[in-house]
């Protein structure tokens, strides 16, 4: 009798992923980070424009944002939290996004992280992307210096 718990195989194959999608942005190998979208991946990212339908659009930010970054971007993240359901899975957690720009500097900061994930032929897809930072209201202005 096998008594292996399929979300374990599931988990394993998200942390996979996120590791890939991770290692490809670390990288600046845009092929990698899409090759864990699906077709009609949605997507608010934090900067640019309000949202990305599907996988040509979000490739064009993505080429875009590695070409912002002279340097190797650095990528960690924190309070990492995975939920699955059937075909279906989401996470959510605090990344922290940076590198060094044009003079040697490091700059970063943390944002919000949300992925869900569908399951297609035994594959897990990210279909659904939110970065975001928190933001100061009464000035307007985004808080890159905010914590976990």
């Amino acid at each position: 009798m096998n008594s292996a718990n399929p979300l374990h195989g599931d988990l394993a194959q998200l942390h996979a992923l996120l590791d890939s999608w991770a290692q490809g942005f670390q990288a600046k190998d845009v092929d990698q980070v899409m090759s864990t979208y699906s077709e009609d991946i949605v997507a608010f990212d934090a900067i640019q424009q309000l949202q990305f339908k599907g996988r040509d659009a979000y490739r064009a930010h993505w080429q875009a944002c590695m070409a912002m970054c002279p340097g190797l971007p650095t990528y960690a993240v924190s309070e990492q939290n995975i939920s699955i359901s059937g075909e279906l899975a989401i996470a959510h957690y605090l990344g922290h996004c940076g590198g060094t720009d044009a003079e040697g500097n490091c700059q970063g900061g943390w944002s919000r992280v949300t992925q869900g994930f569908r399951k297609l032929n035994d594959r897990w897809l990210i279909f659904h992307e939110h970065f975001s930072f928190p933001v100061d209201i009464e000035s307007g202005k985004a808080l890159f210096d905010a914590t976990p």
